[in-house]
């Protein structure tokens, strides 16, 4: 995917002429979509054969077989000090944020367009019509993409949102204030986007069968040609790209060099070692935490024992006891089947009207069909969020699990209760959550990924009235806002804060309102891990502290920078700034060629030269990142970083170094004190890391401190 021709040109007809020079007369049938608003490409039916004559004409960047990619699936706002009543500015208005997404729910509180007025001047989007959608002064801007045009038979063809996800991440990133929501009591309170006063430009990418690239750089195409400010994607692959080879990675690419941040989900693939997705250096990835609230959901045995489990249970059975059977005692067809409960696989006659054991975890379709009351579930995942099922029930351990089954086995008449869940408070929070996918990025190990953690456990937003609760079509319980969990939810919020970093400094980079929230999340201070092996294990961290090593054995493979602190990112004092220049030395230093950079930028000057192969150590980043080489008999390894901060603080000021490392990393920086005369003056520095081979992970971190500002940086050695 290339720059835009210069002058004058049909995309249809260039693209067409191309198709025809391969394949001959005919060739236009095959061409699904011309992207042509923002950058330049096309998607086509071909052959494998075709795809690699076509890959060899002059002129091609690359070609890849399009994937589909996934979802990645309110008192976070008040949990990371971001209050309703925080400082804004008039200018937050004039920010328009695109969701790239499943659509969305119009009617909505969270889109109501009451006190909001024309759209901004610099729009230039559009309304796509349909029989079933409306935009106002909210939604200003709603398409839809489905190159292929096989539509879900579930779907709706427009950009209304059939599915739920859409409506869930547009509200959390600019959702209005709406006062009294809950999800049948729970998380009561008022809901609100981080930026309310926004406005939204929807543009639905996904349906029920998942997100295609085709129609992701669609997406992108218009989004940037339309006018937004920020872009957000709460989408992946099911694993890291070839960066010309991932359509997120290209739609990102072009529009950073329009000036447009995109914000990423890292993945929903945790706690597994580097199986963060959505890492290019010039996109925002985001992982996600929890808050200070968890639900539990309590499960009581005929003989007084009391178990603790975890689930949103919104039915109420007032606490009364009903008879409890393992399913593999009541088999349909075959006992491996009926004891996970699979949908059919359940006897009616011995399930209905009592509370099934299964050994599987999912929406609990199989015991609601059998006319079950209830359901247990043992399951040896992590309980740090809860999931919502389509009857009363709760999710145990293992061990609990076997200690119901013991009773089930021994009791003559065995019988248990499922109470309405409760919300606890969770000491522990804010913690990484389990799903979150980790470190390290397998593309460009020495660039740190996830970037920024931010909240994406329990949360509730908006919701489609389309769909049910759980999104299965036997669940009869329709609401307008929901609680669901994953790096879907954290990426809309550090999309606002992204959003609010703008309102207040229009002006900035995509980059420097990347390091504004970067720089100022909170970190840890220094840290060893256990070992490689630790990576799995899940990690918390206690609230109002530094990310704490003890808890998070995962590090900053976890959370980045740290949980983002929206009122600092306002003002972080420094920025590190970086532009199309800096990611194409760091393109060259990759591997790219001459000729695949200047097909992408239109820049015939553009080309991989000694002076512009720069490597990835010296990208203009906030943190830094040393792979360590187990190779030979040095004891140490050391490697040099160059970066330059530009000044955005006060006008006059002094900026010293302040080094928080343990005694196995060893970092000095040159040189140590940075003295400003004015806004805008740059400096720069270089970062020397040493570190003895041999060692686990082990991180530090670099400050830049002038009295006022802490401008912090995350120092990572593996």
């Amino acid at each position: 995917m290339g720059d835009l021709p210069k002058g004058e040109f049909s995309a249809v007809t260039l693209h067409n002429n191309m198709l025809e020079q391969v394949f001959g007369s005919g060739a236009s049938e095959l061409l699904l979509h011309s992207y042509r608003r923002s950058f330049n490409g096309f998607a086509a039916k071909l052959t494998n054969e075709e795809a690699e004559k076509l890959a060899d004409m002059e002129g091609v960047v690359s070609v890849f077989q399009s994937q589909k990619k996934e979802l990645h699936t309110v008192r976070s706002w008040d949990f990371v000090g971001f209050f309703e009543h925080s400082r804004r500015t008039v200018l937050e208005s004039d920010i328009i944020v695109a969701v790239l997404d499943t659509g969305i729910w119009p009617e909505s509180e969270s889109f109501d367009d009451k006190e909001f007025g024309p759209p901004p001047k610099k729009w230039n989007g559009s309304c796509q019509k349909s029989s079933n959608f409306t935009c106002n002064h909210k939604i200003i801007g709603a398409r839809y993409y489905q190159a292929k045009g096989d539509y879900p038979l579930e779907d709706l063809q427009s950009p209304r949102d059939s599915v739920g996800h859409g409506s869930h991440t547009a509200s959390i990133a600019a959702g209005a204030v709406v006062s009294k929501e809950s999800l049948y009591g729970f998380r009561a309170g008022t809901v609100r986007g981080g930026v309310p006063s926004a406005c939204i430009a929807v543009y639905k990418i996904c349906w029920y069968d998942g997100c295609y690239d085709e129609d992701i750089l669609a997406a992108f195409d218009d989004a940037i040609a339309d006018g937004v400010d920020i872009i957000s994607l709460s989408v992946g692959g099911f694993f890291a790209s070839e960066y010309f080879s991932d359509s997120i990675a290209i739609g990102a690419f072009h529009s950073m060099k329009n000036g447009i941040l995109t914000s990423n989900s890292a993945g929903n693939d945790g706690p597994y070692y580097a199986s963060v997705v959505n890492i290019s250096p010039w996109s925002l990835s985001v992982g996600a935490s929890t808050i200070d609230k968890k639900f539990q959901t309590m499960v009581k045995l005929g003989n007084g024992k009391v178990f603790k489990g975890t689930s949103i249970n919104t039915f109420d059975l007032k606490g009364k006891f009903y008879p409890l059977i393992w399913g593999a005692d009541a088999p349909k067809y075959s006992s491996s089947e009926s004891r996970v409960c699979l949908p059919g696989s359940l006897n009616e006659t011995l399930v209905k009207g009592k509370i099934v054991l299964c050994d599987y975890l999912d929406f609990m379709e199989g015991p609601l069909q059998a006319g079950a009351v209830g359901a247990i579930i043992r399951d040896d995942g992590f309980k740090d969020f809860a999931y919502t099922f389509m009857l009363p029930a709760s999710v145990l351990g293992l061990t609990d699990g076997s200690d119901i089954l013991h009773y089930i086995n021994t009791t003559k008449k065995a019988e248990a209760a499922i109470l309405r869940s409760t919300e606890e408070k969770d000491e522990l929070a804010p913690y990484v959550a389990s799903f979150s996918s980790r470190g390290p990025n397998i593309l460009s190990l020495d660039i740190l990924k996830p970037d920024i953690t931010a909240p994406g456990v329990d949360i509730l937003a908006a919701w489609s009235e389309a769909t049910t609760v759980t999104g299965v079509i036997n669940d009869k319980r329709i609401v307008p806002y929901n609680i669901i969990s994953g790096t879907s939810m954290s990426c809309p919020h550090a999309t606002a804060v992204a959003a609010y970093v703008k309102s207040f400094h229009p002006t900035w980079s995509p980059s420097a309102i990347k390091s504004a929230l970067m720089t100022t999340g909170t970190n840890t201070i220094f840290a060893v891990g256990e070992s490689y092996i630790w990576l799995l294990t899940n990690i918390c961290f206690a609230t109002a502290w530094p990310m704490s090593p003890k808890t998070n054995t995962d590090l900053e493979f976890a959370y980045g920078s740290g949980l983002i602190n929206p009122s600092s990112a306002i003002d972080p004092g420094l920025v590190y700034d970086a532009g199309e220049i800096d990611y194409i030395k760091f393109l060259c230093g990759q591997g790219y060629t001459s000729k695949q950079l200047r097909l992408v930028t239109g820049d015939n000057k553009t080309g991989c030269t000694k002076a512009t192969n720069g490597s990835a150590l010296d990208l203009n980043y906030p943190t830094f990142a040393l792979v360590v080489s187990l190779s030979g008999d040095d004891t140490y390894f050391s490697r040099d970083f160059h970066r330059t901060v530009t000044n955005v603080g006060s006008p006059v000021s002094t900026y010293n170094a302040i080094i928080n490392a343990p005694k196995e990393l060893d970092i000095k920086v040159k040189p140590n004190v940075l003295s400003f005369k004015s806004i805008g003056e740059k400096k720069s520095f270089v970062v020397t890391v040493a570190v003895k081979v041999g060692l686990p992970t082990v991180s530090g971190t670099l400050v830049w401190d002038d009295g006022v500002h802490k401008v912090r940086s995350p120092v990572v050695a593996f």
